[in-house]
């Protein structure tokens, strides 16, 4: 149980999305539409267990976004565990097109399950460095981060990275590839599709995971995001 509360809090950490991350667990130096908001949410499956994300974000001044979220966690015949997300997240430089954007992120992901209260209220605390390059006329855009997590339950320390690409298949449709951990743990990999049935607007995803060399660990997920063109 140990374990799977460790992975979960890692996916917790390094899963908060931003504009155009979804379905990808690295995240991208971009942020959702200035002045708007957004809502991505998900399902998660595997072997014995299942999750659900919602992760509504905001950017009210155009390079400061805010994310409140929340996931609920059943696996096996455990507890169900509620999360939930605060996260603010900012840029020194935006993306281009073929050109490159870095930003930095900080957030805290609190179990809500009484059960596993941990020592403190506070929660477990993250920061990450998105780096991202577009190539190719934006054909081709790549996305790279650099973190570290605290946990509050074990009062263990991990630097987390992750590694992947988004590549235009057809003008709505985006294929992905990646790679994501943590120095204590196997890394994971995963691959997906993400189409926009309404570009910059409305879209959905989908994708198959699995952690290297662990038996039964694979995944899949189907979401979507819904981001309005102006809220402010």
């Amino acid at each position: 149980m140990f374990l799977l509360r460790y992975l979960v809090i890692l996916a917790l950490a390094i899963s908060i999305s931003a504009h155009a991350a979804r379905p990808m667990v690295t995240d991208d130096a971009r942020l959702t539409k200035g002045g708007s908001c957004q809502v991505e949410s998900w399902a998660k499956v595997y072997s014995g267990g299942r999750e659900f994300w919602a992760l509504p974000a905001c950017n009210p001044t155009g390079n400061f976004e805010m994310t409140l979220g929340v996931a609920v966690t059943k696996h096996n015949s455990e507890p169900t565990t509620d999360d939930y997300i605060v996260q603010a997240k900012t840029l020194f430089k935006e993306l281009k097109t073929n050109s490159w954007s870095i930003g930095l992120a900080l957030g805290t992901a609190q179990h809500a399950n009484k059960n596993y209260p941990g020592p403190n209220g506070i929660g477990s605390t993250y920061m990450y460095v998105p780096i991202s390059h577009s190539f190719l006329d934006d054909k081709l855009i790549t996305h790279v981060n650099v973190g570290y997590i605290h946990y509050k339950d074990s009062s263990k320390e991990s630097v987390t990275w992750g590694m992947g690409g988004e590549y235009k298949l057809k003008e709505n449709l985006l294929y992905i590839l990646e790679t994501f951990g943590d120095h204590r743990t196997n890394p994971s990999v995963q691959m997906g599709l993400r189409y926009s049935v309404i570009p910059d607007i409305f879209q959905i995803d989908t994708t198959i995971g699995q952690q290297v060399n662990i038996n039964n660990s694979e995944w899949l997920s189907f979401g979507i995001r819904y981001t309005p063109d102006k809220f402010f």
